[in-house]
């Protein structure tokens, strides 16, 4: 994994005034509402710890930092999990692009250092960048929950991945321009918990500059902006209108925006499916390849058996066949 320390750049990267809106991403379990709420600074969401139970939705909270920063925090469901429908994520996707509003200034794909990230986390990051285009990878950073697991053991990120980073997880830190932070939200240490989100929020500005001061929009974005515009100018021609005018009014706009959130649910899961069945094909020519390659390496290894087993029937042969002359050689000594 290529690129300079992140430790060593992050404070160089300075908090800009403004609104920063952050999506979490990730698999039921990895900590994604725990990391909202360290970000936070309060337990809004509801993590696995909570009797509550996890994320079922989309949420948004929002915090404001010591210099006048507002963060806008999405947390969703986990839809990296294999067991999510595409209906579910459509209508779930399309509630974060309504929350982000004017778009999102990161992406925060939360993986976590307590179990292997797996295949179906790469097939869900595959779908992420087929359904928001190639750019969504100038957005996301990595964050790595259980820090605390890693101080337990003396070790620290680099050792983690150094040690045990598969293949297709160095590609995506390759791809994020080893965009990555530790996270332990398990810490009572105060400076501790301001150190990490320090961090967690330098790399959100340093992406903000990278893409040229603009947050990621594509055109389900666009769709939702200008329906917004348009219902504002139809509030701001509401004076001079009764009562029973402006409700009618407010009743259309808000079927009309149901009716356009509804339309990009539909698109999403459209493209959803067609991704998820191309990923389904791709996965099984892989397989299909990797048993093919097996089934080559078990004749080549039963041939090279085979070839070994006769070496070693010529080698006992050519033994005894010179044993035999030996003693036959003896014998005629033994005569004369």
């Amino acid at each position: 994994m290529g690129g300079s320390s992140i430790d060593d750049e992050w404070e160089l990267t300075p908090f800009n005034g403004g609104v920063r809106t952050v999506v979490l991403v990730g698999r039921t379990g990895n900590g994604k509402s725990a990391t909202g709420n360290s970000i936070l600074g309060t337990k809004a969401f509801k993590s696995r710890r909570s009797s509550a139970g996890v994320t079922s939705t989309c949420e948004l909270e929002r915090t404001v930092t010591s210099d006048g920063q507002i963060i806008n925090v999405i947390d969703t469901p986990g839809l990296f999990d294999s067991s999510v429908e595409s209906e579910f994520i459509g209508k779930e996707i399309a509630k974060c692009i309504d929350f982000a509003k004017d778009g999102i200034h990161a992406v925060l794909v939360v993986l976590s250092v307590r179990t292997r990230f797996t295949k179906e986390e790469e097939a869900a990051l595959r779908s992420l960048q087929t359904l928001f285009g190639r750019k969504i990878i100038d957005y996301m950073i990595v964050v790595f929950t259980g820090g605390d697991d890693l101080e337990r053991d003396e070790e620290t990120l680099e050792d983690y991945l150094g040690r045990d980073c598969p293949e297709p997880l160095k590609n995506i830190l390759d791809l994020c321009r080893n965009r990555r932070v530790l996270f332990d939200n398990n810490t009572s240490d105060e400076t501790k918990k301001a150190e990490q989100v320090g961090k967690l929020l330098s790399l959100v500005n340093m992406v903000i500059a990278q893409n040229g001061g603009q947050p990621y929009t594509d055109e389900w974005f666009a769709e939702l902006k200008m329906q917004r515009l348009s219902q504002q100018e139809e509030v701001e021609s509401l004076e001079g209108k009764s009562k029973l005018e402006i409700l009618e009014l407010k009743k259309h706009m808000e079927r009309s925006y149901d009716d356009q959130l509804k339309r990009i649910t539909e698109m999403v899961e459209l493209k959803l499916s067609e991704t998820t069945s191309r990923l389904e094909q791709q996965l099984a020519e892989e397989q299909a390849a990797r048993l093919r390659a097996e089934e080559i390496a078990q004749i080549a290894q039963e041939k090279s058996n085979d070839e070994i087993r006769k070496l070693r029937e010529n080698l006992e042969r050519a033994q005894r066949e010179t044993e035999e002359l030996r003693k036959q050689a003896e014998s005629k000594c033994a005569i004369l």
